[in-house]
């Protein structure tokens, strides 16, 4: 049983199984409730059973992992030899999974630092990646945690949505900025910003708004060694033509991944989510 940091994150990270398997990364999964049932994001609902949900607008709401469930998953790194962990989550403004991971930590048998991303999906992928490779070359429970805040603050998220209506009812987004898509029938292009899903530009179709949307990545990219994450729900071609322009236009391209993210985004954001995520090395 050898000493190591151990890393922490949760299931809307998107992160794919094979990388989280390979760097000994741990995800909490958040709740999807569907009707009266309520499912671990990841093993017991398919993004498939999601979108058919949302089209026959079925109620679905999404909760937080319990703190017991943090508590769980601290106490099993500690007994496989951790001498510390980080815990990482996306944006506290957008759920409560950070403070259930700050009252887990209180109890736990190592010491625990849990970060608030600030990100989500990729975003917040791309920090618990960082933070593994730091913890596997060495680095202290603070060095992962520096190297993690350091990506966030290198990352950006711009997301597409065929209606505001799903994040409007999830309370992710106001009344009034959802009002600027729905009363004017714009597309909404949005973006990731100070942790909440901010409006960003109304575009008046959708073929503009995704040009415009890989406008946005390009200019963010620019020529500087970057990795790339294009998201989607229930819109794989969408999401496979945007990779591969997205290919062909950025020099300092070093990863790129694309996924389709689970059901608790795409709760909020419902079928025909185009998402991008620009992180500086």
């Amino acid at each position: 049983m050898s000493a190591h940091v151990a890393i922490v994150t949760d299931s809307t990270a998107y992160l794919p199984p094979r990388t989280m398997e390979h760097h000994g990364i741990t995800a909490v999964p958040l709740t999807v409730v569907l009707g009266d049932q309520a499912l671990d994001e990841g093993t017991e609902i398919s993004t498939r059973s999601l979108a058919q949900a949302l089209q026959k607008r079925r109620p679905v709401t999404t909760s937080r992992p319990s703190p017991s469930l943090f508590a769980d998953t601290y106490r099993e790194a500690a007994e496989t030899g951790a001498t510390g962990i980080v815990s990482l989550h996306l944006s506290a403004e957008l759920s409560g999974t950070y403070d259930a991971a700050v009252l887990a930590a209180r109890e736990a048998p190592v010491p625990v630092r849990v970060v608030d991303t600030g990100m989500v999906a990729m975003a917040l992928g791309f920090c618990a990646l960082t933070a593994a490779e730091t913890a596997e070359a060495g680095g202290t429970v603070d060095d992962a945690v520096a190297a993690a805040e350091k990506r966030a603050a290198r990352t950006t998220a711009y997301f597409y949505v065929d209606t505001l209506d799903f994040l409007r009812r999830g309370g992710r987004i106001g009344a009034a900025q959802a009002l600027f898509g729905s009363a004017l029938a714009v597309k909404p292009l949005l973006q990731l910003e100070g942790g909440r899903i901010e409006p960003l530009e109304k575009v008046r179709t959708a073929s503009r708004a995704i040009a415009r949307l890989e406008e946005l990545v390009a200019d963010r990219a620019g020529e500087a060694p970057v990795d790339i994450a294009v998201h989607h729900l229930a819109a794989p071609d969408r999401a496979s033509a945007l990779a591969d322009r997205l290919r062909e236009r950025l020099p300092g391209l070093v990863d790129l991944h694309v996924s389709e993210v689970g059901a608790v985004i795409g709760a909020h954001t419902g079928p025909g989510l185009l998402g991008a995520v620009v992180s500086g090395r």
